[in-house]
């Protein structure tokens, strides 16, 4: 039950984000979206879903890493998340409060004891979206 079955994003504040993406994209290959990011697609072993790994800049002041003096926000790919935060919780995991439930898939966050805010994600059932 309790199982990360992937990586689903790594994000990174920037001071500026448009910049950076585009530093990526020209010397490492990166392939920047529309958006400012790059998805890599890969296929999950044990259940054949088709799934992304978000590569993503965020402004050096956003509020989406909130409560981390982290400058980076890791997503893990989980399955059933509403069992794992709960067993979280009940081991003394903080877990924040806020659900973001969507037709990307279901969004919850938790912070690591350095206080690194961590995001988890259990995308759709049919495996057909990313968190992009």
């Amino acid at each position: 039950m309790r199982k990360v079955t992937g990586l689903g994003g790594v994000f990174f504040k920037a001071k500026d984000p448009k910049v950076l993406s585009e530093w990526y994209r020209d010397h490492l290959g990166l392939p920047i979206s529309e958006y400012g990011g790059a998805d890599f697609d890969w296929l999950e072993t044990q259940t054949h879903a088709q799934r992304k790994t978000v590569w993503s800049t965020f402004p050096a002041d956003t509020d989406y890493f909130k409560e981390s003096s982290a400058p980076f926000m890791i997503n893990y790919i989980v399955e059933d998340l509403d069992a794992l935060l709960d067993a979280l919780s009940k081991e003394g995991v903080r877990v924040d409060s806020q659900r973001d439930d969507s037709e990307f898939g279901r969004f919850a966050w938790i912070w690591d004891p350095e206080g690194n805010r961590i995001e988890l994600w259990e995308p759709p059932s049919d495996g057909a979206k990313s968190a992009s």
